[in-house]
C-alpha cells in the first residue's frame, strides 16, 4: 500500500489539470474491472460486477490535488500564480514547487523576504497568493518562455512521499494524500473484491477541491442504490489552541456523521459503525463542518442516493507535508470491503422505518 500512494501522490495532477493520475490508475485497474470510461470532463467510472444479484454502489475518490496555476509572468521572469483549492499562505514561502510545462517538468520555489530583512518589514504582514511569486532561476519573461512556461500551466507541490520518522511509525509525510490515498485504498479495493452482490461503480473524480464539479457531473449520469465516499480529514490531535483532540492519526478510519456537505445518511452510518464496533476496526466518528467531500454531490443526485463517507485522518492538510497513518488506510480499507461484503440481494438503506 504504501508503495501504491507514494506513485499516486508523487504525481502531478491539481484540479481541471488531472491528466498524469487518469493515465496512472485506468493502467492500474485494468485488469481488475469490467468496464472503464473516462468521460469528457475526466472522470474515471469504473465497473465491477459481484458474483451475485445485489446492489449497486458507487465507491468515489478524487484525484485531483490543491495546487496554483500561472496567471502572469513577470518582466523579470518571476511567475504569479493563481489558487487551485484552498491554501494557507503561511505555507508558501520558501516551499519548492513543480510547474508542468509542454516539455516537462520544472522546479521552481515560492519566494519570500530574507530573514535579515524582516525586521524592515510590518511583523504581521503576510502575502496572499495574489501577492507571491515563484522564482524558476531566470532574469526575464523571455528567459522563463523560453523554458516552456506559458500563462496557464498547472502547479504543485515538488514533495516526496516519506516516512516519517521510520518505517516503525507506520507515517507517511508528503503532497497529495488528499485524496490519492483514497484512489489507492479504492484500487485495492477493486483488486481484492470478488465474493460480492451487485456491482461496485468506482468513481475516480476531477475538480474536487474546486467545489466537487467532478461529482457533480457523475452523480447526475450514474444510477445507484448507494454511495460512499473516501477522502482524507484534518486531525485535531496536536497543540494548536483552535484543535480540540477528537479525531486523531493513528486510532483508526473516521466514519462521517456530518460536513457542511452533507449529513450522512444514518442507515449508512449505522452499517459501519456495528461493522466496525464487531469485528474490532479501529474507528472514530467524525463531526466537522471545516471540509466537504464527493459525498455531498451524490447524496443530492437523481432522487437522492443514501451516502456515507470513510475518512483518513491527516495532518497539515492541503500542504506539501500532510501526514497520515498507514494503519488508518488499512482500517478504512477493511472496514469498505466488509461493508460491501455484507449488503445483500436487496439493499434498503431507508432513513426511518414507519412499516412497523
Amino acid at each position: 500500500m504504501k508503495k501504491l500512494i507514494k506513485e499516486l501522490a508523487e504525481l502531478h495532477g491539481p484540479s481541471g489539470f488531472e491528466q498524469p493520475v487518469i493515465e496512472y490508475i485506468t493502467k492500474e485497474i485494468k485488469g481488475f474491472v469490467d468496464e472503464i470510461e473516462v468521460d469528457l470532463h475526466g472522470n474515471i467510472i469504473a465497473r465491477k460486477k459481484g458474483a451475485y444479484p445485489g446492489p449497486k454502489v458507487i465507491i468515489t475518490a478524487h484525484m485531483d490535488e490543491v495546487g496554483f496555476i500561472v496567471r502572469n509572468i513577470t518582466e523579470q521572469g518571476l511567475l504569479k500564480v493563481e489558487s487551485l483549492g484552498g491554501h494557507d499562505e503561511r505555507n508558501l514561502p520558501g516551499q519548492k514547487v513543480q510547474i508542468r510545462t509542454d516539455r516537462g517538468l520544472l522546479t521552481g520555489i515560492f519566494g519570500g523576504v530574507s530573514a535579515h530583512y524582516r525586521k524592515f518589514e510590518q511583523e504581521q504582514k503576510l502575502k496572499k497568493i495574489r501577492e507571491s511569486y515563484i522564482d524558476v532561476g531566470v532574469n526575464s519573461k523571455e528567459e522563463a518562455e523560453a523554458l516552456g512556461i506559458t500563462i496557464g500551466n498547472p502547479v504543485t507541490w515538488l514533495s516526496n512521499v516519506e516516512w516519517l520518522g521510520d518505517e516503525t511509525t507506520g507515517r507517511l509525510v508528503g503532497k497529495g494524500f488528499d485524496d490519492r490515498a483514497g484512489c489507492a485504498i479504492l484500487i485495492k479495493l477493486l483488486e481484492e473484491m470478488n465474493d460480492f452482490r451487485g456491482e461496485i461503480i468506482a468513481v475516480f473524480t476531477v475538480q474536487e477541491e474546486i467545489g466537487l464539479r467532478g461529482a457533480r457531473i457523475v452523480a447526475e449520469s450514474v444510477k445507484a442504490d448507494l454511495a460512499i465516499a473516501i477522502d482524507t480529514t484534518a486531525a485535531s490531535d496536536t497543540q494548536e489552541a483552535v484543535l480540540d483532540d477528537v479525531l486523531a492519526i493513528g486510532k483508526g478510519t473516521g466514519i462521517k456523521v456530518m460536513d457542511f456537505s452533507l449529513i450522512s445518511h444514518p442507515a449508512i452510518k449505522r452499517r459501519l459503525i456495528d461493522i466496525a464496533r464487531e469485528l474490532g476496526i479501529p474507528f472514530q466518528l467524525e463531526v466537522f463542518p471545516g471540509i466537504g467531500t464527493d459525498g455531498g454531490a451524490m447524496h443530492l443526485a437523481n432522487n437522492g442516493i443514501p451516502t456515507g463517507v470513510l475518512s483518513i485522518p491527516s495532518r497539515n492538510a492541503h500542504s506539501p507535508i500532510e501526514v497520515i497513518d498507514l494503519n488508518d488506510v488499512k482500517a478504512t480499507k477493511k472496514l469498505l470491503k466488509i461493508f460491501i461484503a455484507s449488503l445483500e440481494e436487496k439493499a434498503e438503506f431507508r432513513f426511518i422505518d414507519v412499516t412497523q
